[in-house]
């Protein structure tokens, strides 16, 4: 059998390496247009802030060490021309030389991959200044042209993952940095009341975000751009873009290959294309969202690693499918650590599912212990039947361990209920013995319930400017430190003792810091007589993160009397 791969890096490497375990005698052949087969891509913005010495680290495999390890013939800068399907041939480039020359194949895997989007439209884009981030001898270029002595300031275009990670190395390099999103939030797959948490940590560090916004122009020592209507410019010496990318499929379509709705290659679950013999994977192909049943594209190094495995194994006759994806995904952010995975409230709400959500801000850690922290958790989920449809973390502590909890038991169509049953593994160092996902699910329990009623966060503003009851159940002394205009301050150890002084014919509404005084104040007045009781989800804390932004940014009225982030 001879397998032709199209394209390395995490899809292509790994479907050949993992043909090549199953079949000794299998002849491989892989075409890569690039220098380079096998390199961290995700690694790329850390080799600009120094975090990555060299560029040489970023490459993980060469041509010699496939041919010496699994005896796989790497050919790089070898373009893929052509696909012929009537005689099982591909036409190849070899860049080097200019020659061209057809290769047979049995089987052959597409893993092209997709191209940082560059759009003609904007004047000057094509300026030697401006630069985006798809591999190593991209990421190098950038690299020397910063290190020039009369670049100072940079605009990023685009506020997705990579575009934060390379705003944030180049900032600790000493750059003045800005970055460009056209959208009102950074980083979609948090929702706003999570991401506003990462959008302060930005801010406090020193990068500029200007939201809603459009770069429409590239001139000497600045970017134009648009909001609203209104033209304004930011100072750029240079101008890296990063708004997303275009899945590579000109090679797939031009073969007759058929692509999805998203404009990828459309494949089964045994990434089969529409010929049984070609199969595709990675960045160019559409799969589905496992929880939704839709087809959809994700950009990711695991999907396509998981893909390659399911591809590689249907070449070697094994019955193995590839089941979707839930989008699981990570980032740091200066300090803090963020991590997501499945529906967040935005998707979930296309995808017209009912739901609801929670928020919760316990500290990461026993709080005694040395660096405990409060980390802000999300959990979304069904409604009825409080089946787990995502989760967002953020705190200065271990995100991703309690995200990937969460993805393990979507992957197997967990509830809420089964969340509650999970026993880890507990010490004061790493965690609380009721676990921050827990205190989530524990909190979803009581809803669905009917236990209690919430209010989110994203809701407090227009109570507070409506003259809503709200009743802070904090000490005196963390009211006086800063509070909610117009609330109320009762302590909950003196709360029995002030029953009089609320009201039982109006909502109201209840908070303390996490919301873990204020659950034990509704089940008290509850337990009292009040059924107008409703408690505020996140609290105070997840209320000061989810204002700070905004108010700093935008110059609006605070409804807070001062911010307290502890």
């Amino acid at each position: 059998m001879k397998l032709v791969v199209v394209g390395g890096v995490a899809g292509g490497a790994s479907a050949a390496a993992r043909v090549r375990r199953l079949d000794e005698k299998a002849q491989i052949v892989v075409f890569e247009r690039g220098a380079d087969v096998s390199y961290s891509n995700c690694s790329l913005p850390y080799y600009l802030g120094g975090l990555v010495d060299s560029s040489d680290k970023l490459v993980l495999m060469t041509p010699q060490q496939f041919k010496n390890e699994h005896n796989i013939d790497v050919r790089t800068e070898s373009e893929v021309l052509s696909i012929h399907r009537d005689r099982k041939t591909v036409s190849v480039k070899n860049l080097r030389t200019g020659e061209t020359y057809e290769e047979s194949y049995d089987k052959l895997v597409l893993s092209p991959g997709a191209s940082p989007i560059m759009p003609k439209s904007i004047k000057g884009i094509d300026r030697p200044n401006v630069f985006s981030v798809r591999n190593v001898e991209d990421i190098v270029k950038i690299s020397r042209f910063l290190n020039g002595e009369a670049v100072r300031n940079v605009v990023v275009v685009g506020g997705g993952f990579i575009g934060v990670e390379v705003a944030e190395n180049l900032k600790k390099d000493g750059k003045a940095v800005t970055i460009v999103e056209g959208l009102s939030q950074i980083l979609a797959p948090f929702d706003t009341d999570m991401v506003q948490i990462l959008q302060k940590e930005l801010y406090d560090n020193g990068v500029g975000l200007r939201l809603g916004s459009t770069l429409t122009a590239i001139e000497d020592g600045c970017a134009v751009c648009s909001k609203d209507g209104e033209t304004f410019e930011v100072p750029a010496d240079a101008v890296i873009m990063s708004i997303g990318v275009s899945p590579e499929t000109k090679l797939a379509t031009e073969a007759g290959l058929s692509t999805g709705v998203t404009r990828g290659i459309r494949v089964n679950a045994h990434m089969q294309t529409d010929d049984p013999d070609i199969y595709a994977v990675g960045d160019a192909v559409e799969t589905v969202n496992a929880l939704t049943g839709q087809p959809g594209r994700l950009a990711l190094a695991g999907p396509a690693q998981w893909q390659a495995r399911a591809a590689a194994n249907h070449i070697c006759g094994m019955d193995s499918s590839y089941k979707g994806f839930i989008g699981s995904s990570c980032i740091r952010v200066f300090g803090l650590n963020a991590a997501s995975t499945g529906l967040n409230e935005k998707t979930a709400s296309a995808a017209g599912l009912s739901f609801d959500y929670v928020n919760v801000y316990p500290y990461d850690r026993v709080k005694i212990m040395p660096e405990a922290s409060p980390l802000a958790f999300k959990l979304v989920y069904s409604v009825p039947d409080g089946k787990i449809l995502g989760a967002q973390a953020i705190g200065k502590g271990d995100a991703t361990k309690r995200v990937d909890v969460i993805a393990a038991l979507i992957s197997q169509g967990c509830t809420i209920y089964d969340l509650i049953e999970v026993e880890h593994c507990y010490a004061p160092l790493f965690s609380t013995a009721k676990d921050v996902v827990h205190m989530a699910a524990l909190t979803a329990e009581n809803l669905l319930a009917g236990r209690f009623r919430q209010v989110h966060v994203s809701d407090v503003r227009a109570l507070a400017e409506s003259g809503a009851c709200i009743i802070d159940v904090r000490e005196s002394w963390e009211y006086e430190l800063s509070h909610i205009k117009g609330a109320k301050n009762i302590p909950l150890s003196e709360l029995r003792e002030h029953l009089d002084e609320i009201p039982r014919d109006v909502p109201v509404y209840v908070h303390c810091r996490s919301s873990q005084r204020s659950y034990y104040a509704c089940c008290c007045l509850q337990g009292q007589g009040f059924d107008n009781v409703v408690n505020l989800s996140g609290s105070f804390l997840g209320l000061c993160l989810h204002e700070y932004f905004e108010d700093k940014t935008t110059g609006r009225e605070p409804i807070v009397t001062g911010y307290n982030f502890n």
